[in-house]
């Protein structure tokens, strides 16, 4: 039986940053329109988190029960590593789903946004089937482009037109950013298990570049999520903030082009992690600047 604290690493707690990004983008583009709301943004915030929690739990089951966690490399996973049964890591990511339908449906009926009830569906499908079912996508490659418009475009758009009903460039543009540094991490974490990963038949991007292109495309990624906001520089200068972050993402680019041993790479996910939630503070806190400044 999985200890408390075995339950929590489980959850992945280096990843939930990666969650709550989007959210704080979606409310300083709700605060430019003059319609943030903190009650919308606290449910926001939930169902993004539990969202995060469950598809952790599910892929944590999924992969364990096909074998392709049973050499890993990396933080604990309670199906591969045996901890606890793998029906309880099952029933752990489904209550999660639930409860961030619960979340949801809240909000939904808040902001009176009910065609966002189907979107609630397709993430929690997409959620599961990443790594569950009989065709997960994350084995296909797909996985990439659906974090990007899931932890990326779906996770700030909404959370902006909850608040505001109407979406801006600045939700726009803070959405692309955050989803392609999800992408980014999702890269670090796959170039990691490239070898067990195509060994057990998951090819992921990663795999399907390889293990130099891959490595590449994770830089690329980071460079083209923080120059993107340069696009809003004209109307928001104070947007300019983010450009911070470039000694922050010197260390994790160099592990990915240097890093020879795939344990070198662990540290990658909690700085990428750590790089998107700085992305999203220093971007809404350019856009208020902008706004309380002008």
């Amino acid at each position: 039986m999985a200890t408390a604290a075995q339950w929590i690493e489980g959850a992945r707690p280096r990843t939930l940053p990666m969650a709550i990004a989007p959210v704080i983008i979606g409310c300083a583009a709700a605060f430019d329109l003059d319609a943030f709301k903190p009650i919308h943004a606290l449910l926001a915030a939930i169902v993004a988190v539990l969202l995060q929690v469950g598809v952790n739990y599910a892929n944590d089951y999924s992969d364990g029960v096909r074998g392709t966690d049973n050499d890993r490399v990396g933080p604990l996973r309670l199906t591969g590593s045996g901890a606890t049964r793998p029906r309880q890591v099952k029933w752990a990511a489904f209550a999660s789903f639930a409860l961030a339908m619960t979340a949801g449906t809240t909000l939904i009926v808040l902001s009176q946004t009910w065609f966002l009830l189907l979107v609630g569906v397709g993430c929690v499908a997409a959620a599961w089937g990443y790594t569950g079912g009989r065709n997960p996508y994350g084995y296909m490659g797909l996985g990439d482009l659906f974090v990007f418009v899931f932890f990326g475009l779906v996770a700030t758009l909404g959370t902006t037109y909850t608040q505001a009903g109407q979406l801006n460039p600045v939700a726009w543009v803070g959405a692309i950013s955050t989803g392609i540094i999800a992408m980014a991490l999702l890269m670090a974490n796959n170039v990691r298990d490239i070898p067990t990963d195509r060994e057990a038949g998951k090819n992921t991007l990663a795999v399907r570049l390889g293990d130099t292109a891959a490595r590449v495309s994770y830089v690329m990624m980071l460079a083209i999520a923080l120059l993107l906001p340069l696009f809003l520089a004209y109307d928001y200068p104070w947007v300019l903030l983010v450009l911070l972050l470039i000694p922050l993402c010197l260390m994790p680019s160099w592990l990915m082009l240097k890093g020879k041993k795939r344990r070198s790479l662990i540290p990658v996910l909690k700085q990428t992690s750590i790089i998107n939630l700085g992305f999203s503070l220093l971007f809404g806190a350019g856009i208020l600047l902008t706004s309380v400044l002008a």
